[in-house]
């Protein structure tokens, strides 16, 4: 029995390289003068993007086509994240001042504004849902507090949370992909922060106080620190967005309650966002490239060097995008 074990162990081993050459990521569109931090992968088909000079687009067929718009009367907005729930209705925010929030339920033919903050402390750096009427916006923080907004009417009006996490001094959240903040289908809400510090910070909704994690992540200088967690919350990416090549630090994995541990084999560099494809197998990207992992990102390995912002698998479906700086979009491929 130890002998099949062993030859099991020496199989896989063998298999990993010729796995990790089969992951492709194909570049689907580009040129649009636009950075894109947005991205909702809806199904197998359907997707939305969303980016600064107030461009979003939209797909039908996985990708292949886009239709893209310059939303009249925001074209100076920075739209950083975008949640879509169809082809029909998505919810979009505008990071810097002014702070907005808005909504389309005609495929993006109108947009409605259903929030807007011209006081130049807020900041909104990230979206997620419960499910198509509750759902949280991040913002940096502002008198010690992150903020944090919720709707509990699909996006139709916004409000304060009850009760807003602490944030150290010098600790700011990440705008880079929207995946900051994760939010699973029973209200657990997860954020991931930098500068000073780089933490994990969580609240059950049954429970009456915030619990925050020390993340191994690289943090000191206001643009190190943890950019992203994926959405069963066990890898944590980030690093130096200003030195993006430099790899010390730049993952962990979750090994037990509160405990993350520091990648073996690191991504190349910064990355901005990390999505879970299935089981321990991961996706990681950002300015630095694309990573792939197999072992729950214990080791990584670079699969391209194209820089992108985001990669998000679909809620419903197969589908893996990416979007980056030029109006890029790409598929992944496995």
């Amino acid at each position: 029995m130890r002998k099949f074990y062993y030859f099991s162990f020496i199989v896989c081993l063998l298999l990993i390289p010729n796995i990790l050459r089969a992951q492709k990521i194909a570049i689907l569109d580009q040129g649009k003068r636009t950075s894109i931090r947005g991205l909702s992968v809806v199904d197998d088909h359907i997707a939305w993007i969303s980016g600064s000079a107030g461009y979003i687009a939209t797909t039908t067929d996985a990708g292949k086509t886009w239709n893209w718009q310059q939303i009249k009367g925001y074209e100076k907005a920075d739209f950083r994240d975008i949640e879509a729930f169809s082809d029909k209705e998505a919810i979009i925010l505008s990071s810097g001042t002014p702070a907005l929030i808005l909504k389309t339920t005609d495929g993006g033919a109108t947009w409605d504004l259903k929030y807007k903050n011209d006081d130049k402390a807020y900041f909104l750096d990230a979206m997620d849902f419960a499910d198509k009427k509750h759902g949280f916006i991040l913002g940096d923080p502002i008198n010690n507090k992150f903020l944090l907004l919720e709707t509990t009417d699909a996006g139709e009006t916004w409000h304060p949370f009850s009760n807003q996490p602490d944030a150290l001094p010098g600790e700011a959240a990440f705008a880079a992909s929207g995946t900051c903040l994760r939010v699973d289908t029973k209200s657990n809400i997860t954020i991931v922060s930098g500068g000073k510090v780089a933490r994990r910070i969580n609240k059950k909704p049954s429970a009456a106080e915030w619990v925050a994690d020390n993340l191994p992540i690289t943090h000191g200088p206001e643009s190190n620190g943890a950019f992203s967690i994926s959405s069963n919350n066990t890898v944590v990416v980030g690093g130096n967005y200003s030195k993006d090549k430099t790899k010390d630090s730049v993952s962990c994995s979750l090994i037990k309650k509160g405990v993350y541990e520091l990648s073996t084999t690191p991504p190349a560099g910064y990355q901005s966002c990390v999505e879970n494809i299935k089981g321990n197998i991961y996706l990681s990207t950002g300015t630095s490239g694309s990573n792939f992992s197999t072992d729950g990102g214990l080791n990584w390995a670079q699969i391209d060097t194209n820089s992108f912002n985001v990669c998000r698998k679909a809620k419903n479906g197969k589908l893996v995008l990416l979007a980056g700086d030029r109006g890029k979009i790409a598929i992944f491929r496995p």
